[in-house]
């Protein structure tokens, strides 16, 4: 068996190690006698998984005591309705800067007012929008943004001015891969499957003084107290999805050596391949250099039978799933956590011929 590249936006790459020794743990799970998938999460030997993963996560982002973390259900995309279920008072202020603050969008109308107080849709969201505080409403609860941009590739270098005002952010495609000061926010959360583990588990971290101020008669699994005071496990949480990260939390802290060092990796692997698009004559990067993601990186050559070519012949060179989103064309490669050094050299290399083959082309 040859394992290939995968560029893939999420779900995304694994670790080896994590793979592995999930693999070892599938028939006997922490000397259980059963696999993980077979346990009970009323059972002692579930309750060390999430203790011990919740532990992981609050010492290898120094989150504060006085925030509670929380596993749920429903992706990323419940967050959208569980934030203003939760949070939301009078309004909302949002920053749209592509797919993901539009869903948000869309679902924060649902419930209250909303408040879209900029955005870069004008330039196919290219750019984050800058703010200053006196572009935020008056009477807004909190502002919202998503910090790095899966599809069109930016990501907030600095966040925006909130005076006055809760932030919550949507992490999902940049958690865990670089140091966070968690006590800039008053609420983050992260769909696991791009740089924590596999689908089926959303990361919350709140601020404690902000649970317990739901909507009333909102259903019991979508309000947070619901999961703060039953240890996210009212009902069967998603036992196997909360184990596997565990498994990349552990690798994060013992075999990479935390976010400080993940964070040098994280910055080389984007590094080397914006700086071959740069130098190229056949590719391009359309996204404002001062706001470039550091995981997603869209490029194309300007043509689309070309960008076609391109997937499919990359596919045949063990680099796969670097199709471009529709709305954005062209290629995107997604330097998770995951993704080995010799990864984005390889795919480098294979741009380097495919150019030399193609560039006479366009």
């Amino acid at each position: 068996m040859t394992r290939v590249y995968n560029f893939s936006a999420g779900p995304a790459c694994l670790p080896e190690w994590v793979l592995k020794k999930a693999a070892d743990e599938m028939l006997d799970a922490r000397q259980s006698g059963m696999s993980v998938m077979e346990m009970s999460h009323r059972s002692q030997e579930f309750q060390e998984i999430l203790d011990t993963c919740k532990a992981r996560l609050r010492r290898l982002m120094n989150i504060p005591e006085n925030y509670e973390i929380l596993f749920c259900q429903g992706g990323g995309t419940m967050q959208f309705s569980m934030v203003p279920l939760n949070l939301l008072k009078h309004s909302a202020d949002i920053i749209n800067t592509g797919q993901w603050t539009k869903k948000a969008i869309m679902e924060h109308k649902k419930l209250g007012e909303v408040h879209v107080i900029a955005s870069s849709a004008e330039d196919n969201f290219t750019y984050i929008p800058k703010i200053k505080p006196e572009d935020l409403s008056q009477d807004s609860d909190y502002l919202y943004i998503c910090e790095n941009n899966t599809i069109y590739g930016t990501k907030y270098k600095e966040l925006p001015p909130h005076p006055g005002k809760l932030l919550v952010a949507d992490m999902s495609s940049c958690i865990l891969s670089e140091p966070c000061d968690v006590s800039q926010y008053d609420l983050i959360f992260a769909g696991a499957q791009k740089n924590m583990g596999p689908a089926g588990v959303t990361i919350v971290i709140v601020k404690k003084d902000l649970i317990g101020n739901a909507k009333e008669n909102i259903p019991s699994l979508l309000d947070y107290k619901t999961y703060a005071d039953n240890d996210s496990m009212y009902n069967t949480p998603p036992c196997y999805s909360i184990y596997m990260v565990g498994l990349v939390l552990e690798w994060l802290e013992e075999q990479i050596g935390g976010l400080e060092e993940m964070e040098k990796l994280t910055h080389k692997r984007a590094k080397m391949l914006y700086d071959y698009i740069d130098s190229s004559k056949l590719y391009s990067n359309p996204v404002a250099k001062e706001d470039r993601s550091y995981t997603n990186i869209p490029f194309v050559t300007g043509s689309e039978e070309l960008d076609k070519k391109f997937v499919k012949e990359a596919k045949e060179h063990g680099l796969v799933n670097l199709k471009g989103h529709r709305s954005v064309g062209g290629m995107r490669a997604s330097l998770y956590n995951a993704m080995p050094v010799e990864g984005v050299e390889a795919l480098i290399e294979f741009m380097k011929n495919f150019e030399k083959e193609n560039l006479a082309h366009v």
